[in-house]
């Protein structure tokens, strides 16, 4: 039997209205030489049953979880199961924009000597709608050091992305924070032959699901695993000023005031020694200036110079 030529693979999770919207833009879509494989983390069937009445559409495999594998174990888990040549990943609140976004997505894939695509996205909520494309600058900055993602996530969600079905390592299961910006880097860092579509194809989904309370702001989540992060990037990588940005904002939104809260979810020996540094140039200054957007920048740019001049990023 001929492998299609995508997976549209679904990581799903309780959410029946949201997965008929994805599911409704996939059965409208031009292109039809794909399949969708659904991994399901729901601890019942509701899933099972709406999945049902889109077999008759187009060729669709349900994996029921016994247990929850929680992100991103059940995306690698739906990719697993997948027989296309190119994976399509799609968070199940996010959707096509339209009936030609998957063509263009095949068009590139066919013709251009790539392993790993990205779209354009329009960001969406109840009550607005915002278009995001990268722009040339920021697009020859990504080129030239992908850490250049900590200023901001360029590619989006996973939905935007079509990647190449060729058994790489996918999303590290130790990470929920940083999991797409870490495997954009490591992926861009050893394959800068990747393609951008500026158009939006997919809408991204913006809510409260998608920053939950188990994650945003809690320092059990994010400080080890920026530290993991930062030790799998190299603190070298801070040479680069918008990761030294991206270390120091994290250090001001969790308040670290002293190295000892860092010390509380992680070994000693474990933290790079800059980080110790820029803790303790932080708790220079009361928290509520460090705060104030402009004054944090300008101090965070002396605080980069003076780390530099000082060889203290290596």
């Amino acid at each position: 039997m001929e492998k299609p030529f995508i997976s549209i693979c679904i990581p799903a999770y309780k959410n029946e209205k949201f997965l008929s919207r994805l599911l409704d833009s996939i059965r409208i879509q031009e292109f039809t030489d794909f399949e969708v494989v659904i991994s399901d983390d729901s601890p019942d069937f509701r899933l099972k049953e709406l999945i049902e009445t889109y077999k008759k559409d187009f060729k669709i495999f349900y994996i029921k979880n016994e247990s929850p594998l929680g992100s991103p174990a059940n995306w690698n888990n739906a990719i697993a199961k997948a027989t296309g040549k190119w994976i399509k990943l799609m968070h199940d609140d996010d959707w096509f924009v339209d009936r030609s976004s998957l063509d263009r997505f095949a068009y590139y894939a066919k013709r251009l000597s790539t392993s790993f695509i990205f779209s354009g996205f329009y960001n969406v909520t109840d009550s607005f709608s915002s278009k995001h494309v990268i722009g040339f600058i920021d697009q020859t900055l990504l080129r030239k050091n992908p850490v250049y993602l900590l200023r901001k996530n360029f590619v989006g969600h996973p939905s935007t992305t079509l990647v190449r079905n060729d058994n790489i390592n996918w999303y590290d299961v130790r990470y929920k924070w940083v999991v797409d910006i870490e495997f954009y880097i490591r992926r861009f860092s050893t394959d800068k032959n990747y393609f951008i579509i500026r158009e939006p194809l997919v809408n991204l989904g913006i809510g409260d699901q998608q920053i939950t309370s188990t994650v945003f702001r809690k320092p059990e989540v994010e400080i080890p695993e920026n530290i993991s992060f930062l030790k799998d990037i190299t603190p070298r990588s801070l040479r680069n000023i918008f990761a030294y940005d991206y270390f120091w904002r994290f250090i001001r939104n969790l308040s670290v005031r002293n190295a000892g809260v860092v010390h509380k979810y992680v070994n000693n020996r474990d933290i790079p020694a800059i980080l110790i540094f820029m803790i303790k140039q932080q708790a220079m200054f009361p928290l509520w200036i460090i705060r104030i957007g402009i004054f944090s920048k300008f101090v965070m740019f002396f605080s980069y110079l003076w780390n530099r001049i000082n060889r203290r990023i290596k």
